[in-house]
């Protein structure tokens, strides 16, 4: 029995060894296993950005705490009068200040375990939509906006999925503490459950803020949409009105350019309605887009004195082209003679613009006589018309001027024949200048006070020093003067020469030979200065 009995404790104690072995493998194999989960629990948590950020709001709250200790330290060792003392409040002052330093670096981790990602961006003013072009800048603020909404908001589900990760550790912390309890693992378990009722709060801020954000937001875009709405219906009155402006400047130009045949005046008229155009765009802008057009004015009142003194070419341009274009005495087209500084130049107008005048040098008789030039485009400032002498070959229509050729014949010649033949030639060739100058000046009776209307060629007759003087007027082309001049001259030439009695006279000296009698033989010899004298000033 006894025996039995032995038996029987032998077999329990090596059943309940075999079964401990047992349960100890699995608690190993558990243990394994959760610490393997928090491992990679862990790695997870540790690349979380928010929970970065929260290990940076607990150094910050470390580091206050160590600064209030040194700060105790320090007051305590006040106290002391010792010079050991002394240098210990030094030592202590100084890991105070580096402290200090370190907590501005990481200032925004004061208030919030996420730092300054607790507080959404602020809103900044609602933009004026008051022209066309703030509509891109609103449109980019509202686009602003909803960006900041959109990330405001995903900070939830970033807080929400670190929370779950801190959770999540929570629960394998606690089951490794239920298998094997230490020290480690109870003070792991308060830092986690600190960190997750931190992350409730930061949860809890964020998802009221962001409601509250969110609907500031949607009230600001909405406003903002019916800002740029507003400006947009604005523009486009705006741009239908100008629209307008430009048919009817369109059917304006179409009417005149039908019913008018020049094209310097079509030319001259199309500037002034693109003038008058711009006008009104720039008025209908002015009291579209400021507010305040009175005080425009005002400043605009203070400020044109010194603008006028500043740019006072300017202004007189501005202010002569208005005359230019209102009196019609240059228009495009037109030749001209500008007179400055004992310069001539002579050329037809290409274009008036708002400060100067155009004008392309034509080789004239200025050109071939003063200047040996031709080709070149001047400028001339508008202001001329009020300080310079400026002619018009063509002006009111007239394309026709007086030219004149002179010849001197010898005083035996016939010049009553030269006269008669010098006219013939210009009737002739001046014949169809005559025609069209006629019915231009009968057309400028009705503007002008004509006096002297005879357009025939008219020819004079002067005594000049070595001959009598044939000047011949004729009416020619104001744009080839030169082209008839050459002709009449050449054919004057051509029919003096087959006359005998008349003779073309130029600059001639006549010499007299005289040699004194007794002193024929030698009238320059040296033994009779006398005679020597009488005939050098023969020769002179």
């Amino acid at each position: 029995m006894k025996k039995f009995i032995v038996l029987i404790i032998v077999f329990c104690g090596s059943w309940l060894f075999a079964n401990s072995d047992l349960i100890q493998t699995e608690i190993n194999d558990k243990t394994r296993e959760y610490n393997q989960k928090l491992i990679a629990n862990h790695i997870l948590l540790e690349e979380n950005s928010l929970y970065k950020r929260y290990g940076s709001y607990l150094t910050y709250r470390n580091i206050a705490s160590d600064i209030e200790k040194l700060e105790k330290e320090l007051k305590d060792l006040h106290q002391q009068k010792s010079s050991e003392a002394r240098e210990l409040q030094r030592q202590v002052s100084n890991k105070i200040k580096i402290k200090q330093n370190e907590l501005e670096l990481i200032e925004e981790y004061k208030e919030s375990p996420i730092g300054k990602l607790i507080k959404p961006e602020d809103i900044e003013a609602i933009p004026a939509v008051t022209n066309p072009f703030l509509i891109f800048e609103a449109l980019t603020y509202i686009k602003k906006l909803d960006d900041n909404s959109k990330k405001y908001n995903s900070l939830i589900y970033d807080i929400d999925n670190t929370l779950n990760l801190i959770e999540q550790e929570l629960e394998i912390l606690l089951l490794i503490d239920g298998i094997q309890s230490s020290s480690s693992i109870q003070n792991e378990l308060l830092s986690i459950e600190s960190a997750k009722r931190d992350f409730e709060m930061v949860l809890d801020v964020v998802t009221t803020t962001s409601e509250v954000y969110t609907r500031r937001v949607e009230q600001i875009i909405s406003e903002t949409n019916n800002k740029i709405a507003a400006q947009a219906q604005k523009t486009l009155k705006i741009i239908l009105l100008i629209g307008l402006f430009f048919v009817i400047s369109f059917l304006m130009k179409l009417g005149i350019r039908k019913y008018l045949s020049e094209d310097d005046r079509y030319y001259m008229i199309n500037k002034i309605i693109n003038f008058v155009l711009v006008v009104f765009i720039v008025i209908v802008l002015l009291f579209s887009y400021i507010d305040n057009v009175t005080y425009l004015v005002t400043i605009l009142g203070f400020a044109s004195a010194g603008i006028a003194i500043a740019l006072k070419d300017w202004f007189m341009s501005i202010f002569g082209w208005f005359v230019i274009i209102t009196s019609g005495a240059i228009n495009v087209g037109d030749r001209i003679r500008v007179h400055k500084d004992r310069q001539e130049l002579v050329g037809d107008v290409l274009d008036i613009s708002l400060f100067k005048i155009a004008v392309r040098e034509d080789i004239t008789l200025t050109t071939y006589m003063t200047n040996r030039r031709a080709g070149r485009i001047f400028f001339v400032p508008n202001n001329y018309i009020f300080t310079e002498m400026i002619s018009n070959y063509t002006h009111a229509g007239l394309k026709t001027v007086w030219d004149g050729i002179d010849i001197v014949i010898t005083f035996d010649s016939d010049h009553k024949k030269a006269t008669n033949i010098v006219r013939e030639i210009a009737k002739q060739y001046s014949k169809g200048y005559t025609d069209i100058t006629r019915k231009q000046m009968s057309k400028l009776r009705d503007r002008y006070s004509l006096r002297g209307t005879n357009v025939e060629p008219r020819v004079f007759n002067f005594i000049e020093p070595y001959g009598m003087k044939i000047s011949v007027w004729y009416l020619t082309n104001s744009y080839a003067t030169l082209a008839l001049r050459s002709t009449i001259s050449g054919e004057i030439i051509d029919a003096f020469k087959g006359l005998e009695d008349i003779k073309i006279a130029y600059p001639t000296q006549t010499l007299r030979y005289q040699l004194l009698e007794n002193q024929a033989e030698n009238p320059l010899s040296h033994s009779n200065p006398q005679a020597q004298g009488v005939a050098q000033g023969l020769f002179d």
